[in-house]
């Protein structure tokens, strides 16, 4: 009987402990979404930097505005770069102190992106084994009357 009572414990806590895995999972894929877009944005960035430095003063550009639209504008100076810094404050920077501040950047967000990767292989496995013992409790739970 006290057998019966430790393995009904035990598929209690292995239980919660399953589902608070689930959740850090499902977090951990938020994350590592956000962190993807992020890196997207950040590549996307430092293309129409390479691009912006092979155009000439006054080059026609299109710039796009949303939902699939553009505005031509004038090149004006190829080399002054608007850059965000964080907190809705920008700064003006070369375009070579962008580009460097740009690619800082991305190597933070790859590494923030590697650990979540990891962090989630790692959750992942303790949520396969933990459901290969919950499936042997349950098997030898109704094994016995």
């Amino acid at each position: 009987m006290a057998q019966r009572a430790n393995s009904e414990e035990e598929l209690r806590r292995l239980s919660m402990e399953m589902r608070y895995l689930e959740q850090t999972a499902d977090a951990l894929q938020q994350r590592i979404s956000l962190v993807n877009g992020a890196i997207t944005d950040i590549s996307y960035a430092n293309m129409t930097l390479d691009g912006i430095e092979a155009e000439k003063e006054n080059a026609e550009l299109l710039v796009p505005i949303g939902g699939s639209s553009y505005i031509k504008v004038k090149l004006a100076d190829s080399n002054k770069i608007i850059i965000g810094m964080g907190s809705g404050v920008s700064v003006e920077k070369t375009l070579l102190e962008a580009k460097m501040a740009l690619k800082e950047r991305l190597d933070e967000l790859e590494k923030t992106m590697n650990s979540a990767q990891q962090q989630f292989t790692q959750v992942a496995d303790r949520i396969n084994s933990g459901r290969s013992r919950l499936e042997a409790l349950l098997g030898s739970r109704e094994g016995k009357p």
